[in-house]
């Protein structure tokens, strides 16, 4: 039912976020280098409709400006810096566009794990029908995962393609008792959890429904390391170098690679 997607065992969070600033063309450049082949980024449209690559309802904690993005247009998002407050290094790095990101996303042949950022006061059903088409027109469905906490968002996502050309997965803060009730609903392939806040026999519950197991933010590869054993597919991470060494370290617990 589903495209022949190939998880990886490691998703960069917002691009490597530990490197480079979140959600940047730098952050997935940086992620590249680093080995790793899927990323995870948030999309959202700005106040005139233009779908970019941006996590917050506002830009003050990522950039050297103030405004809500749903009040801003894209000139104006282009005026900041979003880079700088990370670090000099970055100092100049704009906003990405949507399209920008696409590009450079086949440039360098990687999967992503796109999230529909519906923040409060956003139109869900606006950002589907902007950023569906552009998405589903530019990647390969074995290099996508569309992902979100909003199942309005999902739902209408799942019009615009069948289940063997979109996969959608469900982010969830905490399992709620109808999760699978919702999965089904849209046809998911994934469930998208906090892996601190998981337990196992709700990990269980995934596996035995058939559902992929994506596990966020774990940034101590030590923590996580039983849930591999529950079966986690995916851990989406800033810190994937960290990641690699530590599975590298532990190959041979039969640990994923």
């Amino acid at each position: 039912m589903h495209p022949a997607i190939s998880l990886p065992t490691l998703i960069a969070h917002r691009g490597y976020s530990a490197a480079a600033p979140e959600n940047t063309l730098a952050a997935v450049r940086a992620a590249h280098r680093a080995g790793i082949t899927w990323v995870e980024l948030d999309v959202q449209l700005l106040g005139d409709g233009t779908p970019v690559i941006w996590h917050d309802a506002d830009v003050v904690r990522c950039s050297d400006g103030r405004g809500r993005l749903r009040r801003m247009t894209w000139p104006q998002s282009q005026t900041l810096d979003v880079g700088r407050w990370f670090g000099h290094d970055f100092a100049g790095e704009k906003m990405p566009r949507l399209d920008a990101m696409l590009a450079l996303l086949n440039e360098l042949e990687m999967g992503v794990n796109l999230e529909l950022k519906v923040n409060r006061g956003h139109d869900p059903i606006a950002l589907v029908e902007r950023v569906l088409p552009e998405v589903l027109e530019a990647l390969a469905p074995e290099r996508l995962v569309l992902s979100s906490f909003d199942s309005l968002a999902l739902r209408h996502s799942r019009k615009f393609a069948k289940p063997d050309n979109l996969a959608l997965g469900m982010l969830f803060n905490r399992l709620p008792k109808d999760w699978q009730t919702q999965c089904q609903e849209v046809d998911a392939l994934s469930v998208h959890a906090h892996w601190s806040r998981l337990k196992r026999a709700q990990a269980d519950a995934v596996q035995q429904a058939g559902y992929a197991l994506l596990c966020y933010t774990p940034n101590d590869p030590h923590a996580f390391h039983p849930l591999w054993a529950w079966g986690a597919a995916s851990a989406i991470t800033d810190e994937p170098e960290r990641f690699q060494r530590y599975l590298s370290t532990n190959a041979a617990l039969g640990l994923p690679q």
